[in-house]
């Protein structure tokens, strides 16, 4: 009994399925197509976001696009907090969540590319004290724990679990602790996998993934992303420390939104900050401006061929589905009415993110809002109608 309550606790507070989030979209009909034609991008974003302002769904949202000619605009809604009422803007520092996983994969992408890792390494071999593994745990490679194929659950289910989540529901303070600080061993040496060839999203794999790559390189992931990804890119308004980085102060605050259940939406939550495991999985702080320059890197050119070819690696599927999402390496794909979509979503102790991509057309999009919703209807309905509109542009003479 107590282990079905887990279960339908977590699922309760931390959604199922591979995307975490709603992904809404308009129908692809020419009579919406038409309606839209005399509208700006800028006019059709404000009608997506501004409504989510004044509704008090989030206090704030930041919309950054790249368009196919290479263009990048942002466009700011609300505020930090609706005390201060400090605007913001395309350099506000969010907690952007499980966009973490992204470049924590492509920092794993990069040691292959350099010969210092392979996406076939096991478990077995990266670990020491292997032989607290499973059988099944030891076999685990580097590109499952990547691409959320490892078979492994979304986190460790037992009571000390059940605690943290019940404590969430009413104060919104974090429960991943143990696996932040590893304290998964027991799990580890009795799992079985019930799930090869199946895409199950799961934070405890990151946190593996985390270990492994601080255990074989040296060097912990803030670390390597720095040095591999934050710092080539130029990326001055994004790391793991924020109080560290520029604007600490006039940081967006998280607020409570769709979860968590029991604390009334628009109320201030406590931030999540991880110091172990979870750092790779879930503990970035990005704004809008340098997220477009982490988009426009994948669509176009990072500078570095070496670089490069680890984003297109990372980005290629691992495993397709044709009624959800497909798995790269922490980007997940959708193929929506004839269009590809390949994007990451990240949601933290108030925060909700969304990043994607459209690259056949060249088009991407970030959005931020400091609420805790589940919803990322503003980025997937903009790719698409963007790459309909380019697809179909009769439809506006």
């Amino acid at each position: 009994m107590k282990r079905v309550i887990i279960l339908l606790l977590s699922i309760l507070l931390i959604g199922c399925g591979t995307s975490l989030s709603s992904n809404s979209i308009d129908a692809p009909n020419i009579e919406n197509t038409g309606a839209r034609c005399s509208l700006s991008l800028h006019q059709q974003i404000d009608q997506l976001a501004q409504p989510q302002i004044d509704s008090g769904h989030t206090p704030g949202m930041v919309v950054g696009i790249i368009t196919a000619d290479g263009q990048q605009q942002i466009f700011s809604y609300g505020y930090t907090d609706t005390d201060r009422l400090i605007p913001v803007d395309g350099d506000t520092l969010f907690a952007v969540g499980s966009i973490s996983k992204g470049f924590t994969a492509e920092s794993a992408a990069l040691l292959v590319q350099h010969g210092q890792l392979s996406w076939q390494d096991t478990l077995g071999q990266l670990l020491p004290r292997s032989n607290k593994l499973s059988p099944d745990a030891r076999r685990i490679t580097v590109e499952q724990l990547a691409s959320h194929t490892s078979g492994l659950p979304r986190q460790v289910s037992n009571i000390a679990m059940l605690d943290k989540l019940v404590y969430y529901l009413f104060t919104g303070a974090p429960f991943y602790g143990d696996l932040d600080s590893g304290d998964y061993n027991d799990f580890l040496r009795n799992f079985h996998t019930l799930a090869q060839g199946k895409v199950i999203y799961s934070n405890l794999g990151y946190a593996l993934l985390d270990q492994a790559l601080e255990q074989h390189s040296g060097r912990p992931v803030p670390q390597l992303v720095n040095s591999l990804i934050l710092q080539p890119l130029a990326m001055k308004h994004s790391g793991y420390y924020p109080q560290l980085l520029p604007g600490y102060i006039r940081r967006a605050r998280g607020h409570a939104g769709d979860q968590p259940k029991f604390v009334a939406r628009g109320e201030v939550v406590p931030e999540w900050h991880f110091s172990g495991y979870m750092m790779g999985a879930a503990s970035l702080w990005s704004s809008a401006g340098d997220l477009l320059k982490y988009l426009s890197a994948h669509l176009h050119a990072s500078g570095n061929p070496t670089r490069d070819r680890a984003f297109a690696d990372a980005m290629r599927m691992r495993l397709y589905a044709s009624d959800d999402d497909s798995a790269a390496l922490g980007w997940l794909a959708n193929h929506i009415y004839g269009q590809d979509i390949i994007y990451q979503s990240g949601f933290i102790g108030g925060y909700a993110s969304y990043i994607g991509m459209d690259r056949r057309h060249g088009n991407a999009i970030v959005v931020l809002q400091n609420s805790f919703n589940w919803d990322n209807d503003i980025g997937h309905r903009m790719l698409l109608r963007m790459a309909q509109a380019a697809d179909n542009p009769g439809r506006c003479d």
